[in-house]
This record gives structure tokens, C-alpha cells and sequence, in this order.
């Protein structure tokens, strides 16, 4: 039994960086190196004695490779409780030796799947043996050391070198183990979804998120916070200079996002404060477009953030550096005018939008629990699945589903005014609907004759369109559903506004 006391270290990792400088660490603390394969070849390169599992277990690696630590031999060596009596004898019986140390690290799953691998790639990418050894080490923390990042070689190997791993580091590292795997595993089903075809439900979502980057902090000054990304995600944007992000910084630009999908067919402008439109527009160019947008509420747009849809040049950026900004963000930035931001506006937060990403889900935390549900655009508008109350104006459908789109955006409830192609008005965050057609309609003021309105969601009520005909507007969008609709429906006849119902409530809370 006392041959079966000596203590082991067994090393079995894909990244052989820095790996030779903690196998060193370990033997000159007394332990015996174990290894396979590759990392056994490597470590005897850089002068180290290694011991072979083969040499323990008395089986080779089989199957390709695929087969080399799950064994007996192993996986008892680094489960066995010390000083239980009964585990004790089976390794006696058995001769199991003890692993106290287990330093492994996997596959590159993500880098391949990265790489748009095909499904063999992929598959042959998954480690089976290195995740088995890391949650059996990590369940056995008391007794083993578990080591699955390279980024703590050199404490580790600090640790050993000034008496030994602490209890609370021990800890710290087993804890950090089961996070690797269950990120691990999460990515693999991530990865796998697309390369095995799997088309169907999932009622249980697992989650597989990296930070992306702290954040300079959240919705207050006193609240941490961190950008996190789905594993296989890339990152969506591009910082150019200013100050760090903040967490309302990227609440803001998800609604920007967000309208950039909407009116991508289209050179736009967007203005968004406090996670509401305040001002968007369609133009033949993006100054013209950043001109009408920023009329719509030139006093909301301050602190604000402005997106475009089309290429960012110097004239826009001069005007643009006229007025305070968060985020000026755009698909594509000159480099003048990228040059003359960074000089005329240092902290203004430039951002290159790289891609679109969409979630697959939405999911808000709060103390019930997490609400998940599918992020998906809303189907625009269709006057085939709609109708008509009144005279139909076919003049102003352009306008309609204009501010159809710019209501989707706002936070409910919403009312947009708008016309030629630009907001006039935007009353968005309201807790009942007449008060946001009073806003929208105060800030049009004499704009509003002519204009168009569209709402987020049906009204219970005809006061809104009893207010819209007194401000002179001329035709309604809304998707209907009330129980008053009928009622509502005569009022706009018997006021002359026309009113289109049609298309789906689109509330955002």
C-alpha cells in the first residue's frame, strides 16, 4: 500500500502553454508527473520525467485516441476518499494509486465550431476523458487539486513553492472546474444545433454565455456590470474611442439595433434616449436623414444616442460633433471621420456596427425568476390583412408604415406622429394611451396637421382619435382588438380620419 501513496500529478491538456513551468512546480513539490500522449511528449521534451498512464493501468490508448485516461486505475485514483476505510482497502485490492492533483485542459470546441468546421470536425472535438477527469477531481476537492486554467499556473505554482494550495484556493479551483465543463458542455450543444439539423422544440433552454467586457458600470453609478455573449457569438460592434460603455449605453443601442433591422431597406437615422425613439427619419442621405430626425425633439435627442443605416462621413460627423452624444454608431464610418470625432469629441463612444445579432431569446431576470421569449421582429403591416375604416389613403401608407415601424420601437404605451418620412412627434413609457397622444401630439404642434399616428396597441377608448382629428390628424394606423372597436370605428368615420387596423400589437415593457 505505501507504493500507492505517492502522491501524483496527472497533467493531461490540449494548451500546452506554460504547462512544463507547473510540471516542474509539482516534481520539485514532491510529485510524481502522469501523463499520455501528446502531453507526455511535450513534457519530456522540455526535460521533465514522465510517468505513462499506460504504465499505471497496463491498457495503451485505444480507439484512435479517444480512449486513454477513463480507466479504474484513474478515475479511482483521483476519487478515492483518503482515510476511508473502505476506499481505502479497494485500492489495496485493487492497486489504485492516488492522484492528488489533476491539471487538464479540453478540446478546443469553440475555436473549431468557430472555424465553421464540418459535423466530423466537430464531433471529434468534443473531450470526453478530460471533462470526466475534471468533475471527478472537482467533486474530490477535499483531497485533490484541480487546475483547468492555464491563467493560474503561476499562483499555483507560486502556492506550491511557499507551502502548499490553501483550502480556499482548493476550493476556489473546484468551483471554477465545474463551471468550465458546464461551459463546456453548453457550447457543444450550442455548436451542435446548426451542424446536426435539430429542428425541434426546447422547452429547456441551456444557456452558454462568455464576457464580453466589463462595463464602466450599470444603470447606477453604484451597480457593477458586465456584457456577456453567447460562446459562438460575435461580438456585434466596434469601439473607436470615447468613454468606456455603460449598462444604459448598451440598453440604449439595443433599441437602436433594433431599428436599424427595421428600416435597413432604407438610409436612416435614428435618435434614441432612455431606450425610446425621440427621433428617426428616412431621407435620400444620412444628413438629411440626422436633420429631420433630430427636429422631431432636438431636447430629448441631448445625451442621447444617434444610429444610422448608411455610411457615416466628415460633413455628418461635423454636425453630428455640434451636439452631445453618448453613442454616434453606424455600418460604416469614414476614416476622416472617425479621425475628426476622436480629436473634436473624445468622449463620444464611436461605434462600427459589425453585425446584426439576434437571440434566439429575450431574457429578463427579475425576482420571480428569468422570462424568456422569442426576440422576433414584428411582421409588418399588410393591408391584404387588414381594412379600412373610412376612405382608404393609399397616399399615405408610405407614412403609415413609417411610424408604424417608429412605434414598435417605443416603449408602450406609444403613440408616433409622422410625416414625409420623419417623426413629429413621439409619446412613448405613458401609463395609459391618451396621455401619450397628448404628448405626441403637444410636441408635433402645428405638424400634426396632416400627419399620421400610429399606436403600439388597440384603443379602449375613441378619446385618442377624438384628440388626433382636433390636432388635424389625417389618417390612424393601429392593430385593433378592443372590445370598443366598433364604437371606436364610428367616431373616426363620423370625424373623417381614416384609421387602418391591421397588423400585431407590438408592446415593449
Amino acid at each position: 500500500m505505501d507504493g500507492l501513496n505517492k502522491p501524483l500529478a496527472l497533467i493531461s491538456v490540449w494548451d500546452k502553454e506554460g504547462i512544463a513551468g507547473l510540471a516542474s512546480a509539482l516534481a520539485d513539490a514532491g510529485y510524481d508527473v502522469v501523463s499520455s500522449s501528446g502531453t507526455a511528449r511535450h513534457l519530456r521534451d522540455e526535460g521533465i520525467d514522465v510517468t505513462e498512464v499506460l504504465d499505471i493501468t497496463g491498457v495503451p490508448a485505444i480507439l484512435g485516441g479517444r480512449v486513454k485516461t477513463l480507466h479504474p486505475k484513474i478515475m479511482g485514483g483521483i476519487l478515492a476518499r483518503r482515510g476511508l476505510d473502505r476506499d481505502e482497502a479497494d485500492r489495496a485490492e485493487h492497486g489504485i494509486p492516488r492522484i492528488d492533483v489533476v491539471v487538464c485542459t479540453l478540446y478546443p470546441f469553440e475555436e473549431t465550431a468557430r472555424k465553421n468546421a464540418s459535423r466530423e470536425e466537430l464531433i471529434e472535438k468534443i473531450d470526453i476523458g478530460g471533462v470526466s477527469l475534471i468533475r471527478a477531481a472537482a467533486k474530490n476537492y477535499e483531497h485533490v487539486i484541480v487546475v483547468t486554467d492555464p491563467a493560474d499556473y503561476p499562483s499555483i505554482q507560486d502556492a506550491l513553492r511557499s507551502g502548499g494550495i490553501s483550502e480556499s484556493l482548493r476550493k476556489d479551483l473546484a468551483i471554477k472546474a465545474f463551471r468550465v465543463t458546464a461551459s463546456y458542455d453548453a457550447t457543444i450543444h450550442e455548436g451542435l444545433i446548426d451542424a446536426l439539423g435539430y429542428s425541434g422544440d426546447e422547452p429547456e433552454k441551456i444557456l452558454s454565455l462568455r464576457r464580453v467586457q466589463k462595463l464602466r458600470y450599470g444603470e447606477n453609478p453604484y451597480q457593477e456590470a458586465s456584457l456577456f455573449m453567447p460562446t459562438l457569438a460575435n461580438p456585434v460592434f466596434v469601439q473607436h474611442s470615447g468613454k468606456e460603455l455603460s449598462y444604459n449605453n448598451l440598453l440604449d443601442l439595443d433599441t437602436l439595433l433594433k431599428g436599424q433591422v427595421i428600416f435597413q431597406s432604407s438610409c436612416a437615422c435614428i435618435i434614441v434616449k432612455h431606450t425610446t425613439p425621440c427621433g428617426v427619419s428616412e431621407a435620400s442621405d444620412p444628413l438629411s436623414a440626422y436633420e429631420r430626425a433630430l427636429a422631431s425633439d432636438p431636447v430629448s435627442a441631448f445625451g442621447g444616442i444617434a444610429g444610422f443605416t448608411a455610411r457615416i462621413d466628415r460633413p455628418l460627423a461635423e454636425r453630428l460633433s455640434e451636439r452631445f452624444y453618448e453613442i454616434v454608431a453606424a455600418p460604416e464610418i469614414d476614416e476622416d471621420a472617425i479621425e475628426f470625432l476622436k480629436a473634436k469629441k473624445p468622449n463620444l463612444r464611436l461605434l462600427s456596427i459589425t453585425g446584426l445579432y439576434t437571440p434566439r431569446e429575450q431574457i429578463t431576470a427579475n425576482r420571480s425568476g428569468f422570462l424568456i421569449q422569442a426576440e422576433t421582429s414584428p411582421p409588418l403591416p399588410s393591408q391584404s390583412d387588414g381594412h379600412w375604416i373610412g376612405e382608404p389613403r393609399q397616399d399615405l401608407w408610405g407614412d403609415l408604415l413609417f411610424a408604424w415601424r417608429v412605434v414598435s420601437l417605443a416603449k408602450s404605451n406609444a403613440i408616433v406622429l409622422a410625416k414625409n418620412l420623419a417623426s413629429v412627434g413621439v409619446g412613448g413609457g405613458f401609463t395609459n394611451r391618451v396621455d401619450a397622444a397628448r404628448y405626441a401630439i403637444a410636441q408635433a404642434g402645428e405638424q400634426a396637421k396632416g400627419a399620421v399616428l400610429a399606436s403600439d396597441a388597440f384603443f379602449p377608448f375613441p378619446d385618442t382619435v377624438e384628440l388626433a382629428a382636433e390636432a388635424g390628424v389625417t389618417a390612424i394606423i393601429q392593430p385593433g382588438g378592443s372590445v370598443k372597436d366598433e364604437d371606436v370605428a364610428a367616431r373616426a368615420r363620423s370625424l373623417g380620419v381614416s384609421m387602418f387596423i391591421g397588423g400585431p400589437r407590438t408592446f415593449r415593457h
